[in-house]
Formats: structure tokens, sequence, C-alpha cells
């Protein structure tokens, strides 16, 4: 198992009270293949992710938990060490690449950067020939003239592109995607996820996406996790999850889902419930 996360809480505090965003979850990853985390805004799936990756800052702490890479738990891991993993062995693609990209920078700078970081070894001609490669990897136009560009001059799925290939520039072992098609319009959304798959096929790298798009995580997923505010509340294989929901909230979101057709609708669209407290039902782990 490449990935396992036990138990997680991470808390965020005020003056007032204590807000626990994640509370008991635990999943795991294994080796090329794909895990899904769904569920509403505000359930807890980007905070999950930020501690894996070690980014969590105050007020939030993780408390308690965890989060074993490769055999070592990296929350007692030291933070040198979790500088030397960050963007080699995990990489996070983050769910806004504007704000995530600098814009004092070109993209090859940032680009080089990755490189100068991790890959030490190499010449600037060498680094140069790879971050080209990259764009390439990623079906960047003129990578050769982007490569000079600053990213407001980019389109959004460009500057999605490009934090792609920074992902995956040192081929890490596990790829974080945060909400990564959001932004993007349907074209640009199906030309990500095929990329992703298809650096996932050619490299063998284990994925944590994270959505709250069901329709995308029924054609990307191996196993699903769902999480309701800060809980798993749902974990199965994905065709099992879609075929055979067992937890009220699973139900709940899989017929929010509009029916594609012209089959006329004798009601409005169904919703998620918010007077319901999904967690009184027991947790549905497959």
């Amino acid at each position: 198992m490449l990935l396992e996360v036990k138990n997680l809480v991470t808390c965020f505090y005020s003056d007032e009270n204590v807000n626990k965003a994640v509370d008991d979850v635990s999943f795991s990853i294994p080796e090329g293949k794909t895990v899904c985390i769904v569920g509403e805004s505000g359930s807890g799936k980007s905070i999950t992710s930020l501690s894996i990756m070690g980014l969590i800052e105050k007020p939030g702490v993780v408390e308690s938990g965890e989060i074993i890479f490769e055999g070592v738990d990296l929350l007692k891991s030291s933070p040198k060490y979790m500088r030397s993993i960050r963007g080699r062995k995990i990489a996070m693609i983050f769910q806004e690449p504007m704000t995530s990209l600098n814009p004092s920078f070109t993209i090859g700078y940032q680009l080089d950067e990755v490189l100068r970081l991790h890959q030490k070894h190499l010449s600037k001609k060498e680094r140069y020939e790879k971050a080209i490669e990259a764009l390439k990897l990623v079906g960047m136009p003129y990578p050769e003239e982007k490569y000079n560009d600053y990213p407001f001059k980019l389109s959004g799925g460009q500057r999605q592109r490009v934090m792609i290939a920074m992902a995956m520039t040192c081929e890490p072992k596990l790829l974080i995607a945060d909400e990564p098609t959001t932004a993007l319009d349907v074209t640009i959304q199906a030309q990500v996820l095929e990329l992703m798959a298809k650096l996932q096929r050619e490299k063998g790298t284990s994925i944590l996406f994270i959505t709250h798009d069901l329709g995308v995580v029924a054609g990307i997923a191996d196993e699903v996790v769902v999480m309701y505010r800060g809980h798993v509340v749902e974990k199965a294989n994905a065709k099992e999850l879609f075929t055979n929901p067992l937890h009220p909230y699973t139900k709940a979101l899989l017929n929010s889902i509009p029916t594609p057709g012209k089959k006329e609708r004798k009601s409005r669209l169904e919703t998620v419930d918010e007077n319901i407290d999904y967690l009184q039902f027991p947790r549905q782990i497959r």
C-alpha cells in the first residue's frame, strides 16, 4: 500500500470553540490506482489533502492520526523530510491554478525551480529540456514560446496544464488533484482527465482525486471515499458504490445528479436534505 491514512483528526481553533474539519478519517491508496474523495463543499476533502501534504497552517492543527507513506509516518517526520518528498514523491494540483502560479515569474522559471530543488544533478540545459518535455507531455501548444510567458497570458486550461506539468515533472509516486477541473469548461475538462489517465498509465502514478462531481468519479475512480461534515460515511469500490449505495447520504448525492435526455421531469431536481443529520446513520465501509 502506497499511502495509508489512519484516524486523521484536523482541527481549527478560534477564541470561542474548536472546529473539527476532519474527524477520524481513514482510507488507503494502492500503487497505480485512483481513489476519489467526494462530498459537498465544506465536507473536509481539501483539508484532508492539505494534511497529507503537511500544509495545514495556524489556526489549523493536525491533532492525531497517522499518515503513512512508503512505511514512514509523515506526521512524525521532520520538516526537512517533508520538504524533500513534497513535489518529488508527493505532488499536488491545486484547485485554482491562477492563485497557485506566481504572477511575477514566467512559466519556465517556475518549472525550472521545481527541478532545481528536487533534481540537483541536472544542468541548466538539462532542466530546460526536461521542462519543455513536460509541457509537451501535457499537450501545451508551442511549449518553447509558453516557457517564457507569464501566467496571465495563458488560458485557464493552459494554466491547469502547467500545474500538471509541474506536479509530474519529477514523476511523483502520488499525485493529489484537488478539484483540478472545477474552473474549466467541459471540453478542457475532458482533455485534462484524459491527460491524467495517460500519465497514470505511462508512469504508474497513484492518484488521490478530490471532487464533488460524481460524473467525473464514475469515469476515473477505482475506489471512492464519501465524506460528510469531516467524516467518512461510506467507502467502497467505485462500481459497487454506483450500483448499490448503502449510506443515505451517498444515495442523496447520487439522486441529485440530473438524468440526461429529453425525459420530462414531474418535479424539481432532488437535493441533499440539510435538515437531516446523516452522521446518525452507521458508516458503510466495504
